[in-house]
C-alpha cells in the first residue's frame, strides 16, 4: 500500500482527496497547522481509519523529516492563500508559500527517503490577467490594470497597442506568467523550485494550476478566499447586503472539488507524465453577480445586492481556463457544471453554523492599507 502524504491535508481541496485516496486504497498522511483562520481556534482533527495527523508546520524542519519517513507521494497543499491578505502580509505569504516549500526540497535532495512523485498545487494566479485577443493585434497578454482606469469604471484590460477593450481567450499552460499579486508570485515560485529541483534528482513531479475550487467542506470562516463561502455567510446572517466589486461582470473559472479530486487523482496514478503543469478547470466563465443571484435563489433569500463599483489592487479581471492539455494528457473532462455544483454547495452550507463572518474587518484592513478603491 502506497502512502500520500498531504500538506495543508486538514484543508478544504485535501480532505476531498484524502477520502478519495483511502477509497482506492492508499494509506494516508496529513501534516498541517490548523490554520485558526481556516478552521477556526477550537478545531480539531477527527481521528480516521486510515490517516495518520501530524500536528506541525511546513516552516519547520523536523515536521517534515517526520511527515516524510514513510511518505511514497508528496501532494503538497500547505499554503497561505488570500490574494488580497497577500499584498498586507507579504512576509508571511513568503515565509509559508517558498520556505515551507525550499525545506520539503532540502529534505528530498539531502535525506534518504521513499518518495516517487511530488504534485504541488499552483493557481490560475500565476497568469495574471492570463489570455486575450484584440482585433487588430491578435493575442495579448495585458499587465495589471491602471487604477486611473479603474477609478473612472473602465473594468475590462485594454490592448496595449491601439487602447482598444480586449476579449478574453481561453488561457492555456504556454501562456505568459506574469502574477499580479505577492501570492500568484509564491505560487509560481512553488511551481518552478518543485519542477526544477524534482527533476535534478530524477523524481517525477507534476503541477496542477487549480482555478477556482468550490464546494462542500469549503472554509466558511475564512473572509480571504472563496467568493461563494463570502456570500453565503452574508446572505445566511441576515440582513448583510452583497456587495459587489467593479461592476460585477467580472468571470471566474468555478470548478467543483470533486473534478479537483479527480484531476489530482490521474496526476497520482499517472505512469507517463512528469514534470509537466496542467490546468484544472471546468472550462467556463461565470461572472461574479451570476453567483451572488444563483446563491440568493438557493437560500431563498431576498438579500440586497449592490454593485458598489468598488477595486482591489491585484485583481484580475478574467479568468478562463484551457483544459486541451490536461484533457490530451491526463485524459480529464470536469464532470460537475456549476449549476449542479452551487447546488449542493449551497445544500451543504445549509447544514452548517452560521459563522459570524469576519469578512467587514478584512475589507476594512484591505482599505486602511490603500489596497481596496
Amino acid at each position: 500500500m502506497k502512502k500520500v502524504l498531504i500538506t495543508g491535508g486538514a484543508g478544504f481541496i485535501g480532505t476531498h482527496l484524502s477520502q478519495n485516496l483511502i477509497e482506492h486504497g492508499y494509506g494516508v498522511i496529513v501534516l498541517d497547522n490548523l490554520s485558526p483562520q481556516i478552521h477556526g481556534s477550537d478545531y480539531t482533527f477527527p481521528e480516521q481509519e486510515g490517516i495518520r495527523f501530524i500536528k506541525g508546520d511546513v516552516r519547520n524542519k523536523a515536521d517534515w523529516e517526520e511527515a516524510l519517513q514513510d511518505a511514497n507521494i508528496v501532494v503538497h497543499y500547505a499554503a497561505e492563500t488570500g490574494t488580497g491578505q497577500s499584498m498586507y502580509e507579504v512576509h508571511r505569504y513568503a515565509e509559508h508559500n517558498i520556505s515551507g516549500t525550499a525545506l520539503l526540497l532540502d529534505a528530498l535532495v539531502n535525506t534518504q527517503h521513499k518518495v516517487e512523485k511530488v504534485i504541488i498545487a499552483s493557481s490560475r494566479a500565476i497568469y495574471g490577467e492570463g489570455k486575450y485577443t484584440c482585433d487588430e493585434h491578435q493575442v495579448q497578454y495585458p499587465s495589471s490594470r491602471k487604477e486611473q482606469d479603474l477609478s473612472l469604471g473602465n473594468f475590462e484590460p485594454r490592448c496595449p497597442e491601439c487602447d482598444e477593450p480586449l476579449r478574453v481567450l481561453p488561457t492555456d499552460e504556454d501562456s505568459k506568467l506574469h502574477p499580479s499579486s505577492v501570492y500568484g508570485i509564491t505560487k509560481l515560485s512553488q511551481e518552478q523550485l518543485v519542477l526544477n529541483v524534482c527533476q535534478s534528482i530524477g523524481i517525477p513531479a507534476l503541477a496542477f494550476r487549480y482555478q477556482n475550487v468550490y464546494g462542500p467542506g469549503q472554509s466558511l470562516k475564512n473572509p480571504y478566499t472563496g467568493i461563494l463561502s463570502i456570500f453565503s455567510t452574508l446572505i445566511r446572517s441576515g440582513g448583510k447586503r452583497i456587495n459587489i466589486f467593479e461592476d460585477g461582470q467580472e468571470t471566474r473559472d468555478f470548478v467543483y472539488v470533486g473534478d479537483v479530486v479527480k484531476a489530482t487523482m490521474l496526476g497520482i496514478e499517472s505512469q507517463t507524465v512528469s514534470q509537466d503543469v496542467y490546468n484544472v478547470g471546468s472550462g467556463v466563465a461565470t461572472t461574479v453577480q451570476e453567483v451572488a443571484e444563483q446563491l440568493r435563489t438557493l437560500y431563498g433569500a431576498d438579500t440586497e445586492i449592490e454593485i458598489t463599483g468598488n477595486y482591489r489592487i491585484g485583481d484580475i479581471r478574467h479568468n478562463v481556463a484551457s483544459l486541451e492539455k490536461i484533457s490530451a494528457g491526463l485524459g480529464f473532462r470536469p464532470e460537475v457544471s456549476f449549476t449542479e455544483g452551487i447546488r449542493k454547495f449551497a445544500a451543504w452550507v445549509e447544514q452548517q453554523e452560521v459563522q459570524g463572518g469576519s469578512y467587514e474587518e478584512s475589507i476594512r484592513q484591505m482599505k486602511q492599507k490603500g489596497l481596496m478603491k
